[in-house]
């Protein structure tokens, strides 16, 4: 019985089985591979077209993968070419879905989504929040709600939706929300004596990349002016938070306090006239607040405390009313000085008291002319 020689070293002979010689299979050299390589490329392509989240790439991937597949001998050519398929079918997907307005949807329900987790990109009139930062300047990626009677970075107190069209640019959203949003401000804050000398007015405008997803809202925040500071409580005192007597009275008041706001900034003795026309204006103005105020019924202890205001602005409605009569700069003066007692006068901080309102007048700069201290937060 003659034994078959052992196979040699690229396997030209086949050992024996337990039935005789087995076919011949050539086998591969020492620590090669049993058979070609998988291509990684192939593989990420076909990953990424079945998430159909970046198709472009995956088309790009799965052509490269058919080129090396072909040079190298590569396995993976079935999966090269399903995620090229699946990314093709990604990229119409995508371009329809912009097409057709599904990106604004998408931007609502993000928003949506964000607001039920409690981590919202977005925040309504009255909410309060933290910023990632602790800034209310700068670039904002997202800002975390949280309640207002803690400490916290801003509190909400106006939206106001922007019209649609081509992205406005950063100036022009900036000036339009310092245009609403120290117009809104009263409506919020109707007691303009309850908000604190370190409170000012910030926004939250959308950004070319937002923008581009259907964002149209600018948020007006209150925020404090030092930017390490933070505001606690808050600071919303509209018909929500005042009773029938509170919010009598600041609504009594509010076309007295645009006029107070208009005054020249000429002094008398530079520019009388400007200041005549000025004090007949507040004359007027007091004279509405007075009406207004003996138009509605005060019950209980506010009654006595808000006719003695009725009566001492009809007093100051006839010294500004002299003044606007005035020829001579120091005849304007001795009437407006006089005129101006009503602003923290003791009838005032009496019908304050009565109504539970604050009593610390506002603190107010003329010297600087500008909005305030306030800045743009972009979302």
């Amino acid at each position: 019985m003659s034994i078959p020689p052992p196979p040699g070293p690229q396997g030209q002979y086949p050992p024996p089985g337990p039935y005789g010689p087995q076919p011949y299979q050539p086998w591969p050299p020492y620590g090669q591979p049993l058979r070609p390589p998988l291509n990684g490329l192939a593989i990420a392509a076909l990953v990424l077209g079945i998430l159909c989240f970046v198709p472009a790439l995956g088309l790009v991937l799965g052509l490269i993968a058919l080129r090396q597949i072909r040079r190298k001998g590569e396995r993976g050519r079935g999966m090269a070419i399903a995620g090229s398929v699946l990314s093709s079918v990604g990229l119409v997907l995508w371009t329809l879905f912009f097409a057709t307005g599904g990106a604004a949807e998408f931007w609502d329900g993000f928003k949506e989504a964000a607001r039920e987790n409690n981590a919202v990109f977005t925040v309504k009139k009255g909410e309060c929040f933290d910023t990632t930062t602790g800034s209310l300047e700068g670039l904002a990626y997202d800002v975390d709600k949280v309640p207002c009677g803690g400490a916290h970075d801003g509190e909400v107190f106006a939206v106001v939706e922007v019209p649609d069209g081509a992205f406005p640019g950063d100036a022009r959203l900036t000036a339009l929300a310092d245009d609403k949003c120290y117009a809104l401000e009263s409506h919020y804050v109707m007691d303009a004596w309850a908000l604190p000398e370190h409170v000012d007015v910030y926004y939250l405008t959308p950004t070319r990349q937002s923008w581009r997803l259907g964002d149209r809202e600018i948020t007006c925040i209150f925020g404090n002016t030092d930017p390490k500071g933070s505001l606690t409580g808050s600071l919303r005192t509209d018909e929500t938070t005042l009773d029938t007597h509170q919010l009598a009275y600041l609504e009594s008041v509010r076309a007295l306090d645009a006029v107070l706001d208009q005054e020249p900034e000429a002094y008398p003795d530079e520019d009388l006239p400007a200041n005549t026309a000025w004090a007949k204006e507040m004359a007027a103005a007091l004279d509405e607040e007075a009406a207004a105020l003996r138009a509605h019924t005060w019950r209980g202890a506010t009654k006595q405390p808000l006719e003695a205001l009725a009566a001492e602005l009809e007093a100051r409605a006839d010294d500004f009313g002299k003044a606007a009569d005035a020829t001579d700069p120091d005849v304007f003066f001795e009437h407006y000085e006089s005129g101006y007692d009503f602003v923290d006068g003791t009838a005032t901080m009496d019908a304050r008291t009565a109504l539970g309102l604050s009593t610390t007048p506002p603190a107010y700069d003329y010297d600087d002319g500008d909005g305030g201290e306030g800045g743009a937060l972009n979302a």
